[in-house]
């Protein structure tokens, strides 16, 4: 079972500002509820025990959030606000399920990942990258599902334009079955001509302690930076267990301005 989930929280948020100048792109509210709120209640509903959040001193806001219990205390005390104890009572729960690791200098999703290792205890463990949100059907839980039944690591993918592949890391497939298939390869940012399929990977992964070893073995790429994707791409390359989760669910991004309103308003939906 997979119960320990890796959420990467330490970036700039550039593509936010102004608006993260002030608060980290992970707190603004969707609809009355942080994003990372919904990432954490996606997790829990698929039996995830505990976090591993990776922040930068930068970002001591969002640890404030979850540990901020003498604001709480002080307000409860003087009146009975029932919403209010409510909400302080999740809070203390998501406390107990935490921990943090610090990234203070941008080296990439590759880099913050590896700082996790002394944390992770099981086999396999999930990450999940705080802009992508899955609505209407619970991703994680899905790729749970679809590890057990092929013991391999799990990508979530959808289907894209095929103009739009540019934009997207693309699986190359094979041994396409109903909702899922066998990962051949990954490439980052293809030309249309170049595109092994147009099957994009979306943040949700079930990765291997393997990922650990190739991580190590990764010097700086694009950007100085450590890319978590040329080490799932090392380890594809030695072993074929690596999977693409078709997943059922509704994406929205929400690592942009227009992406974020957009999230807001489709959640807004659901009501």
């Amino acid at each position: 079972m997979i119960k320990q989930a890796i959420i990467p929280l330490a970036g700039l948020g550039t593509r936010m500002l102004p608006l993260t100048s002030v608060m980290p792109k992970e707190l603004m509210p969707i609809n009355g509820k942080p994003n990372l709120q919904y990432i954490l209640d996606e997790c829990i509903d698929a039996g995830v025990k505990e976090f591993i959040f990776i922040i930068s001193k930068k970002k001591l806001s969002i640890k404030k959030y979850f540990f901020n219990d003498n604001l709480y205390t002080k307000i409860l005390k003087k009146k009975k606000d029932k919403r209010l104890l409510e909400e302080y009572k999740k809070i203390k729960r998501y406390q107990k399920m935490i921990k943090f690791v610090y990234q203070n200098k941008p080296k990439g999703t590759g880099d913050a990942v590896f700082k996790c290792k002394k944390f992770i205890k099981s086999k396999y463990f999930l990450m999940l990258l705080p802009d992508d949100l899955i609505i209407n059907k619970n991703c994680s839980k899905e790729m749970i599902r679809l590890h057990k039944k092929t013991n391999g690591s799990i990508i979530a993918t959808k289907r894209v334009e095929r103009k739009t592949v540019s934009r997207w890391g693309i699986l190359s497939i094979r041994n396409k079955k109903k909702g899922y298939f066998q990962i051949q390869d990954v490439v980052e940012k293809p030309s249309i001509k170049k595109a092994p399929s147009n099957f994009a990977i979306i943040g949700r992964y079930i990765l291997t302690r393997k990922i650990f070893d190739e991580i190590k073995k990764l010097k700086p790429g694009q950007g100085g930076e450590i890319h978590i994707t040329d080490a799932i791409r090392r380890l594809i390359k030695k072993e074929s267990k690596f999977y693409g989760n078709i997943f059922k669910g509704k994406y929205l991004d929400c690592g942009t301005l227009s992406g974020y309103i957009n999230s807001g308003i489709q959640i807004s939906k659901r009501k």
